[in-house]
């Protein structure tokens, strides 16, 4: 690999002005969404995305159930447009999310669910796409021109316009304070450096990957981006199932990161560490209430919801770096492309 940054690592260090430019940028817009689900007053929530969209809604559903008290399901996108059912979503919000707002699925299903009665939310970074149009508010990301397959900006951007139109629609002026802090975390959680997991990936097949309640959702976006950028297999878990029936692969010297935010699931993420590495496994936990696993430096940012983002970003910044130690180029992972229009 040449010592040029590659695009994912630029765009990693894009993140902090990205984030600020979202929270300026679109505050008229995401104020005037919030004030408009306030007004709908949703019996429930659905949410339509994939990949890397989808772990952001995944995310999404934890806040809102945790904060607002409203049920998020996510809906499969292929229900409007490969089965063409009609759903009833009358008195619901839909945030559909996409980074590109082009795919096909992901457009019929916004269109279904405006059609079924639903308050319909774009999150995207294309401020004229298919879904924007179709959808009654359009949140533009402004994560800028994102070149690298594997996506970071855009992901943790979509995250945060998702928090922040809670927060909005919500009135919760202490979450739209902690993230107008997050620019600054996230420039820490970038030095933030967890090559000291190198070691224990050199050999093994698979990594395991764990969170519990918002921070699972990273879990899921993280064995991703592994997956693409290193050539290498990973599995996210909750916290709490790992200890069953996954259990029978866990052996000595098995990799394990868990992803643990300060919240109310950070001593039980912690107590799965620690149970692991007492099999032997090599378990790496960005907690410092782990007796046995190897704590990891972390970023708390001082509320519950905004503290799992700085894990991703940190990750992000750790799976770029592996993947060059193996000699890979995360820019071009092999069988991806950037934009994937699913019918």
């Amino acid at each position: 690999m040449s010592a040029t940054k590659t695009h994912m690592r630029r765009e990693i260090e894009e993140i902090p002005e990205a984030t600020a430019r979202l929270l300026d940028g679109s505050g008229a817009v995401l104020t005037e969404a919030g004030r408009g689900i306030r007004e709908r007053d949703p019996h429930f929530i659905v949410t339509v995305a994939r990949g890397s969209s989808d772990h952001a809604a995944t995310f999404m559903k934890y806040a809102v159930e945790l904060t607002a008290g409203l049920a998020v399901a996510s809906v499969g996108p292929s229900i409007a447009s490969i089965y063409g059912a009609k759903l009833r979503l009358a008195g619901s919000a839909c945030l559909a999310i996409s980074q590109s707002g082009k795919s096909p699925d992901i457009v019929a299903m916004a269109q279904a669910a405006k059609a079924g009665g639903s308050l319909t939310v774009a999150i995207t970074n294309t401020a004229d796409s298919p879904l924007a149009r179709v959808s009654d508010y359009a949140i533009d990301i402004l994560a800028g021109p994102e070149l690298s397959v594997a996506a970071t900006k855009t992901f943790v951007n979509s995250a945060v316009a998702g928090l922040a139109l809670m927060a909005h629609s919500t009135g919760d002026d202490k979450l739209l304070a902690a993230l107008a802090r997050l620019p600054e975390h996230f420039r820490k959680a970038i030095a933030c450096d967890w090559m000291a997991m190198a070691g224990a990936l050199e050999t093994p097949r698979s990594l395991f990957i764990l969170g519990r309640g918002p921070s699972s959702a990273f879990a899921n976006e993280a064995a991703l981006k592994f997956k693409e950028t290193c050539a290498m297999h990973a599995e996210a878990y909750s916290a709490a199932e790992v200890m069953h029936g996954p259990l029978a692969l866990v052996g000595p010297g098995f990799p394990v990161l868990a992803l643990a935010a300060r919240d109310a699931s950070e001593p039980s993420v912690a107590e799965a560490a620690d149970a692991l590495a007492g099999k032997g496994a090599a378990v790496f936990v960005t907690s410092d209430k782990a007796k046995s696993a190897l704590s990891l430096p972390h970023v708390a940012t001082g509320h519950p919801l905004t503290d799992p983002l700085t894990l991703i970003v940190s990750f992000y910044g750790f799976v770029e770096a592996f993947a060059r130690h193996r000699g890979l180029d995360p820019d071009l992972p092999p069988n991806l492309r950037k934009v994937t229009e699913t019918v």
